[in-house]
């Protein structure tokens, strides 16, 4: 409860709103509920975005491993855009609120999206990929989920049009990677039924 409360406030008046009365006043106790859990504000707000980092791991988690490592790129993709429009406090937290103290809570998402690129490259569906390439592309992937997230949440785009757009980016992406677009049309859509079957309601 304190750590959603968190997120609320953060995301919806910023971090000079986040204090023990106003964090305790959220959840109709006291400060003292808050100060037994956390020494201080900056460590309420690393458990807000260690907790969504931990929800975000847990759900790729649960994608199943496929023989088609394009389409678990694509699920992973999905599954991390549909994240955010579910949790878009949480998501606020993690991605776009400067970090109170230098932390790497998001560097074993990152680490796990430069290996499925890995996967791609590995199994001969970006044949031009050099080694240096990898963490470019995952990069790239990131951010174009990353900025359709944040139109969507924002309300500049509607969640089923940041849909299309991402497929589309997506497949333009994965042909420049070298993938065939054939097979890369495939990939995306068996990508897209299993992130559906895991995503967050």
């Amino acid at each position: 409860m304190l750590v959603e409360a968190a997120a609320r406030i953060l995301a919806e008046e910023g971090p000079a709103a986040l204090t023990s009365r106003r964090l305790a006043a959220e959840i109709g106790s006291s400060t003292m509920a808050v100060f037994s859990r956390f020494e201080n504000m900056a460590a309420v707000r690393r458990a807000v975005r260690q907790e969504g980092f931990a929800r975000l791991d847990a759900r790729l988690d649960a994608l199943p491993a496929s023989d088609d490592p394009v389409a678990d790129l694509a699920a992973a993709g999905m599954l991390f855009f549909a994240a955010g429009v579910a949790s878009p406090h949480l998501y606020r937290a993690m991605f776009l609120d400067r970090p109170p103290t230098e932390d790497d809570l998001g560097a074993g998402t990152y680490e796990r999206l430069v290996a499925l690129v890995r996967r791609c490259v590995s199994a001969g569906r970006f044949p031009a990929a050099q080694e240096s390439l990898i963490a470019v592309w995952a990069a790239q992937l990131w951010s174009m989920r990353h900025g359709m997230v944040t139109m969507a949440v924002a309300g500049l785009l509607p969640e089923e049009q940041a849909r299309f757009v991402l497929d589309d980016m997506m497949f333009r992406l994965l042909v420049g990677y070298g993938d065939d677009p054939g097979r890369a049309r495939q990939s995306i859509e068996q990508g897209s039924r299993t992130a559906a079957g895991t995503s967050p309601s």
